[in-house]
C-alpha cells in the first residue's frame, strides 16, 4: 500500500496546485502504517542490541556473541529473498516476521556454539574436533525444528482468505529466514567460529 500511496501523492501534487495557506495530508491506513514503521525503526535496532547484551551475558565473550549474531543477516537474506520470489511488498507484517525469525535464528546459533564450547571444556577437544562433534550432535534437532516451523507457516504463507494480506508477508519472511539461517548456521557459522577461536586462548572449565 505504501508504494501505491507514494505514487499517488506524487501525481496529485504534480496535478493539483493548492492555494496559499492550504496543505494536503494523507491519512487513514497509510498514516497508521507510517507511524508503525517509524516505531519499528526504533524497535528493531533495540531488539538487536538486547539480543547482543543477552548473548554477551551468557557466554561472557564478545567474539562468541558476534559469531551468533551473524545469524541475523543470514535470516534477513532468506526473508528478503522469500518476499521477492513471492512478489510480496515489505510492510509492518513483514517487519514483525523479521523480528520473529531473528529470535529463532539466534537460538539455533546459541545451541550450536554452546555445544562447541561444551565439547572443548568437558572433553578437551581441539577446535576442529569440537566443531565437527557439535555439528553432528545438533544437526538433526536444528533441521527438524526448522522443518516443523516451515510446515506450520506454509498455510499462512499460501492463504488467500480474509486477512491473508496481513499474515502472508509475516509467514513468508519467517519461512525464508528459517531456511537460510538454518542452512548457514550449520555451514558458515562453524567455520567462522573456528577461525575466530584459533586466535584466542584455549577454553578452561572456569570460562563457562
Amino acid at each position: 500500500m505504501g508504494s501505491l500511496v507514494t505514487e499517488a501523492m506524487a501525481k496529485v501534487e504534480a496535478a493539483v496546485k493548492l492555494p496559499e495557506g492550504y496543505t494536503m495530508v494523507w491519512s487513514g491506513r497509510f498514516e497508521d502504517q507510517q507511524r508503525a514503521l517509524a516505531r519499528l525503526y526504533v524497535i528493531v535496532p533495540l531488539v538487536i542490541f538486547i539480543i547482543f547484551i543477552l548473548l554477551f551475558g551468557t557466554f561472557q565473550s564478545v567474539g562468541d556473541a558476534l559469531v551468533i549474531m551473524l545469524n541475523l543477516p543470514f535470516a534477513i537474506i532468506g526473508g528478503t529473498l522469500a518476499l521477492y520470489l513471492w512478489r510480496s511488498n515489505f510492510n509492518i507484517s513483514a517487519a514483525v516476521g523479521y523480528i520473529a525469525v531473528f529470535g529463532v535464528s539466534v537460538l539455533n546459533g546459541v545451541v550450536l556454539v554452546s555445544s562447541i564450547r561444551q565439547a572443548r571444556l568437558e572433553h578437551g577437544l581441539g577446535i576442529r574436533e569440537a566443531v565437527i562433534q557439535a555439528c553432528e550432535l545438533r544437526f538433526r534437532p536444528i533441521v527438524v525444528s526448522a522443518i516443523v516451523a516451515v510446515i506450520g507457516f506454509l498455510p499462512a504463507a499460501l492463504s488467500n482468505g480474509i486477512g491473508a494480506e496481513i499474515q502472508r508477508p509475516l509467514a513468508r519472511v519467517v519461512i525464508g529466514g528459517l531456511i537460510s539461517s538454518t542452512a548457514l548456521t550449520l555451514l558458515a557459522l562453524p567455520a567462522v567460529y573456528a577461525l575466530r577461536a584459533r586466535r584466542e586462548p584455549a577454553l578452561h572449565a572456569g570460562d563457562e
